[in-house]
């Protein structure tokens, strides 16, 4: 049975490749020539209207769980409404331009239509809660710090948008893919068809309720996670409980769940998973009332020989490795002691929790080298190690810039020397 793994995972890839290529390519384009700043001023009133837009504004945007909370802290110091920026948490991660061509691919064009409906509506109604719930002030402060910031990737053109598309997106999701690839091919060899059709406990709204209680606190890549769904659907689990894996998983995890209160407040966060837990359990309930299950394409059988798709699947591999290489080419020394000569003024360790991705990474980057007398920060995704250069550097403000950021500090700081201790 093993011996068909290699198989099935070389026809993933086939499947994968080509609509993940374009997806990334088309995200590219959107973040070359969008007028985000002229987006973001449409988002400022605490009406339905903001909230429709800020929903349409995230469904098509290719950001991740975690990816999506300093974009929406973004926005919410631009002026954004509270609801507004709801909705955009709520409604992007669920779905983006890449995901959408890799699930028509998989699962067909009815699904991943009724995918992005659904991420639009559950936005729309966490947005409009919010509005009619929580007050329009808030702590944060409007300032002109844009949290998501376009960095050495803006070149115009197609350059620009390729460099984007390979640096800020795929390399976000370059272990996570991989993962969920790995994992598709595995199911998909080791599951028997219709396995999940005889079994009870995966039907209907309970079978529901047992995916929603597995991928809420995981972090789940929206697109990495579709060939996962749809080896599942192959295997006879219902379309709907696939829908609700791809709404609730993608939309939270114990890092997103801690940098919403922490940002805009309990009852925001309460709203936030109440909406995500009815509005996908809602959703995949009408799916398999409404619609007929996709004839999933978890292990495809190629016909002959796809030149697009073999060169699309090479050049995604190749991409994957290379940023794979130059993640462990690029990670810091940062678990050793650092030499005095190596040092300029002073070295403090962070301990950062919630850290799932280069977004992550370049938030906190971006919010330690913000503090006053801080030269350099230098943090560790495998590690949640961050090494902070400055000289004078203040302990507290560096923790209170990280926190502001969406993450959080285990332990107290640590300086030249020490190791932070767990908390």
């Amino acid at each position: 049975m093993l011996a068909q793994y290699p198989l099935h995972l070389w026809q993933i890839l086939l499947d994968l490749a080509p609509s993940l290529l374009l997806g990334l390519f088309i995200a590219g384009l959107m973040h070359v020539y969008l007028p985000l700043g002229l987006i973001r001023s449409h988002l400022n009133r605490p009406t339905m209207a903001s909230v429709a837009q800020a929903s349409v504004l995230g469904v098509p945007l290719p950001l991740c769980s975690c990816g999506v909370i300093p974009t929406a802290l973004g926005l919410r110091r631009d002026g954004a409404s509270p609801g507004a920026t709801t909705a955009f948490m709520i409604s992007t991660p669920q779905t983006g331009v890449d995901s959408i061509l890799v699930s028509a691919a998989f699962l067909g064009w009815p699904f991943a239509l009724f995918k992005v409906l659904a991420a639009f509506v559950t936005g729309l109604v966490g947005g409009g809660l919010v509005n009619r719930w929580v007050p329009g002030t808030s702590d944060l402060e409007a300032d002109r710090t844009h949290v998501l910031d376009r960095g050495d990737h803006r070149a115009a053109g197609l350059l620009g948008a390729v460099r984007y598309a390979i640096f800020d997106l795929l390399a976000v999701i370059d272990l996570w893919l991989i993962g969920g690839v790995l994992v598709a091919a595995l199911v998909t060899t080791l599951t028997p068809p219709d396995f999940f059709a005889g079994q009870v406990w995966a039907q209907g709204l309970l079978g529901m309720l047992v995916v929603l209680a597995i991928s809420l606190p995981l972090y789940v890549c929206t697109t990495a996670s579709v060939p996962i769904a749809a080896s599942l659907i192959a295997a006879g689990m219902p379309a709907g409980s696939a829908l609700v894996f791809l709404m609730a998983g993608p939309s939270t995890n114990v890092a997103t769940i801690g940098a919403v209160y922490r940002a805009l407040g309990g009852r925001v966060l309460a709203i936030y998973l109440g909406t995500v837990v009815l509005m996908s359990l809602l959703f995949g309930l009408l799916f398999d009332r409404l619609l007929a299950s996709p004839t999933a394409t978890a292990a495809p059988h190629v016909h002959g020989v796809d030149w697009i798709a073999v060169s699309s699947a090479l050049v995604l591999v190749a991409l994957l490795g290379w940023l794979v290489w130059q993640r462990l080419l690029a990670r810091p020394a940062i678990n050793g002691p650092v030499a005095a000569d190596e040092t300029r003024g002073d070295l403090v360790t962070l301990q950062v929790k919630g850290m799932s991705c280069q977004h992550c990474v370049a938030s906190v980057k971006r919010a330690l080298e913000g503090v006053a007398q801080v030269e350099s920060a230098e943090p560790d995704l495998t590690s949640g190690l961050v090494q902070v250069r400055g000289t004078g550097v203040d302990g507290p403000a560096l923790v209170q810039a990280v926190e502001t950021a969406g993450f959080s500090v285990a332990g107290p700081v640590a300086a030249a020397g020490e190791a932070p201790r767990q908390s």
